[in-house]
């Protein structure tokens, strides 16, 4: 076989294995295939793959996109009920608290705690009062300037300027607490007016002042007897008896909140009045016996104390009769608890104006000075008052 059959051969065997890629318009194969049609054959592929890949990318972000919704409205569901748990848990809490100081409050003889308003409304979306519309602006406006406050606040509605007028109207009515020892809604009266009357006063206004006078005198004593525990000696004041002057110092003043309490409502006893104010006009004029006296008789008495057998026959005696005595001769301090302590309260006050030897010295300890003593008149310290100043 020459070259030229070969090569024959050759030419129609590849002209047999070539593929026929497209078709004319009768139906019959072509030949051959443009370059533009591959090329648009490409493209067309290519862009149906890109919007195949387009719309799988859409479905997947949409997918996304509703799971991160749902776990935000989850999310927000969790946190709506945690902040609900949190108010109904601090609701709770405050009104457990406010039960506890009601009641500590009823157990010492403290004053009601006044209503509480619901802090967790604003004030401006706080349903208003049936009277709040009934003001005019130019009223308020007046108003509030005669109270020392702006008249109108940045963004403030007329609604919030009369909420606001009535709040300070209110907190101004409100009595306000004094300043000492024990805080009290009672007027103090200055040192030269503290001087009370040998017996109480049947007139109300009296009265009231009287209570007034009270509580300004041992609110005094107690700032004094304060003044006088922190001025000791750093060794002093770690010593086992300065501390126990100290927290003696502390029961008293905290046991004789219920009886500045009776003072405020003006309550108290006509028999235990008459004691306390004698032994404070005493305490004032300097005479300890006297007024020491005017505690053995409020707190002990004069009823009989019968000790062992009290009835030896079957006819009851005429003497057994005084056992039962009461009001005048009954013991106070045994009457309940909180008498008891604030008696001893004043006892307490009472030795401590009687032995502090400074403000309040007795009148025959010193005889030669005719003049009022003061600190810088008091030279001396004695061992048994050694731990009060």
């Amino acid at each position: 076989m020459d070259f030229a059959s070969l090569m024959a051969k050759e030419i129609s065997k590849a002209k047999e294995s070539f593929p026929s890629t497209s078709t004319q318009g009768d139906g019959s194969e072509k030949k051959y295939v443009r370059r533009a049609e591959l090329e648009a054959a490409r493209v067309a592929a290519y862009q149906e793959e890109q919007e195949r890949l387009q719309r799988e990318r859409e479905e997947r972000a949409a997918q996304k996109r509703k799971l991160e919704e749902e776990e935000a409205e989850r999310k927000r569901e969790r946190e709506e009920k945690k902040r609900r748990l949190a108010e109904e848990s601090r609701k709770r809490r405050e009104a457990e608290e406010e039960a506890r100081e009601r009641e500590r409050r009823k157990k010492l003889g403290l004053p009601e705690l006044p209503p509480r308003s619901d802090s967790t409304t604003s004030r401006e979306e706080t349903p208003a009062a049936e009277n709040e519309e009934d003001m005019d602006e130019e009223e308020v406006i007046r108003k509030l300037r005669e109270m020392g406050e702006p008249a109108r606040l940045f963004g403030e509605s007329h609604k919030g300027r009369v909420r606001r007028y009535r709040r300070l109207l209110k907190r101004s009515q409100t009595p306000q607490l004094s300043k000492g020892p024990i805080p009290t809604t009672l007027e103090l009266v200055p040192e030269k007016d503290m001087k009370v009357p040998p017996k109480p006063p049947k007139d109300r206004e009296e009265r009231r002042y009287l209570f007034c006078q009270l509580a300004s005198y041992f609110n005094m004593v107690l700032e004094e007897w304060e003044q006088a525990m922190a001025k000791r000696d750093m060794s002093v004041q770690q010593s086992f008896q300065g501390r126990q002057a100290y927290n003696a110092m502390v029961q008293s003043r905290e046991n004789m909140k219920p009886l500045f309490a009776k003072f405020e409502r003006g309550d108290l006893e006509e028999n235990v009045l008459e004691a306390i104010v004698e032994i404070v006009h005493c305490a004032q004029e300097r005479r300890y016996v006297d007024a020491n006296d005017g505690y053995l008789r409020l707190s002990i008495g004069k009823a009989a104390w019968p000790i062992g057998v009290t009835m030896v026959g079957i006819h009851e005696r005429s003497a057994r009769e005084k056992l039962h005595e009461n009001d005048v001769n009954k013991a106070h301090i045994m009457s309940d608890e909180i008498t008891r302590k604030y008696l001893q309260s004043i006892k307490r006050c009472l030795s401590f104006a009687q032995y502090i030897q400074i403000k309040y010295p007795t009148i025959p300890s010193l005889p030669f000075l005719s003049f009022p003593i003061t600190s810088t008149h008091a030279t001396y310290k004695t061992e048994e008052n050694k731990y009060l100043v």
